[in-house]
């Protein structure tokens, strides 16, 4: 009795000093002063709790967890699933989760003063892509007439709204409003829907301070609905169709019940989706945990997108604590392929970007792109000068934490060099959106003034950012 007692004291001992010594080596604040680091980073807070909702696009915190590149950065971290994305605000800003998986508008409202206002910074972007707007069976069979096809006989892609409109129409005939479902008022699916409609001239609806909802004028009525719930709500009829992120709109292909008929892909190409947030109290209490967490989201971004890991991602993903939806579900989409009408399944290689084409950086000009919209819409009921959209978006948007934990990432031999963007923060002009207007982030005012529907500035007010 005595031997297994020494045994079991001998064992605890070496469970302790192990542990001790993990925690030198991941260069954790100790009171220690011979403490030996790895990094130059003194994590001031180790344990820490994340929050995301259950979609596709949560995977680098997924990743991050599962193959230890929080551990490598000397943090444990526990991952929650929230149950709406006003939860995930709401626990953000009251310290109850130290950072989440967001709605890249989220932030950006929250600073620029529309909902609930608070100091939020995002210095990691977590994904390009991944949304698509999905249509019930019964719209998807009177919408089918009006799309161009192909030789094969195949819908062309993309598919404009303009085949939307009669259906809109005879809905209206029949005495019923046309319903569309939308996850969050400043979610990117909101601006996306409504860019794809405005596009074919069909009004989705403005905002003001009374009209909250955003259906002022609007011939198609779009409310909120939580991810996870869209497929059933659009199989109770409640709403027409929706705009989601994966896997909610392969669910209503994998189900029967709907049809995704566009993506966010066709929409803006390579467009931001979601970001990582935490508060700017945060940030500035814990520097380097803020920079060691955005390290080892980067490597996540980048496994993610190294060739060969995605059906290991979506094994991960799979499971219950994650997204939990079925492998066939999420591979369809994660692994390079899309499809729309049952049987119609094409190649789509870059509908999930987790770490190509700058994807993890959080460029300035995507967040103005957010704003555009919450001014064209009404969200932001005031006319700004451009120099606003510019100093708004530089509180919030934090590439210099992104910039020092990639370094970082260089010296210890986990990145190249030359995957760091050589950017002001600023993307080029571009016309990649499916009506081919010109984006340009530093004339944001000329951008709001190209669109037929929506808010107009004064032109007076046109002025670049130089």
């Amino acid at each position: 009795m005595k031997k297994t007692y020494i045994k079991i004291v001998v064992i605890v001992t070496a469970m302790i000093l192990t542990s001790c010594a993990g925690k030198k080596k991941k260069g954790i604040a100790s009171n220690d002063s011979s403490v030996e680091k790895t990094s130059d980073l003194l994590i001031e807070k180790p344990q820490l709790t994340f929050g995301f909702i259950k979609l596709t696009d949560m995977a680098p915190l997924a990743i991050a967890k599962e193959k230890g590149f929080f551990e490598d950065e000397g943090l444990f971290v526990s991952i929650e699933a929230q149950s709406n994305w006003k939860n995930v605000l709401d626990r953000v800003i009251d310290g109850q989760l130290d950072g989440s998986h967001m709605l890249a508008g989220q932030p950006i409202a929250a600073g620029a003063g529309f909902g609930r206002q608070a100091e939020l910074v995002t210095p990691f972007s977590m994904d390009l892509n991944g949304n698509g707007i999905t249509v019930s069976n019964d719209v998807w069979s009177k919408m089918k007439p009006n799309v161009p096809k192909g030789e094969d006989g195949k819908p062309i892609h993309p598919i404009s709204a303009e085949s939307l409109k009669p259906v809109i129409e005879s809905y209206k005939n029949d005495g019923k409003a046309f319903k569309m479902g939308m996850v969050f008022p400043v979610s990117t699916h909101n601006y996306e829907i409504r860019y794809w409609l405005a596009a074919a001239g069909i009004h989705p609806g403005m905002y003001s301070k009374e009209n909250i909802q955003g259906q002022i004028d609007a011939e198609v009525l779009l409310s909120v609905t939580p991810p996870p719930q869209m497929p059933a709500t659009l199989e109770a009829g409640t709403i027409y169709g929706y705009c989601v992120g994966e896997p909610w709109n392969q669910q209503a292909v994998f189900k029967g019940i709907g049809v995704p008929v566009t993506t966010n892909y066709d929409i803006w190409k390579n467009n931001p989706e979601k970001v990582f947030v935490m508060t700017k109290k945060f940030t500035e209490k814990y520097p380097n945990t803020a920079v060691a967490v955005t390290k080892a989201l980067i490597r996540a971004g980048k496994w993610l997108d190294t060739p060969g890991n995605r059906k290991e991602a979506v094994k991960i993903l799979s499971m219950p604590g994650y997204v939990g939806a079925d492998e066939v579900v999420l591979a369809n989409s994660m692994t390079g392929t899309f499809e729309f009408e049952k049987g119609d399944k094409r190649e789509m290689p870059d509908f999930n970007v987790f770490y190509r084409y700058n994807a993890t950086y959080p460029f300035y000009s995507d967040g103005v792109w957010f704003l555009t919209q919450m001014r064209r819409w009404g969200q932001i009921p005031e006319s700004k000068p451009a120099e606003w959209y510019d100093k708004t978006i530089k509180n919030i948007y934090r590439p210099d934490i992104w910039t020092k934990a990639a370094n970082l990432l260089v010296s210890e031999g986990h990145l190249e060099a030359t995957e760091l963007p050589n950017t002001d923060g600023y993307k080029p002009v571009t016309t990649d959106f499916i009506d081919g207007k010109k984006y340009d982030a530093k004339d944001p005012l000329g951008y709001i003034n190209s669109f037929n529907i929506g808010n107009k500035e004064s032109t007076k007010e046109v002025s670049s950012i130089q």
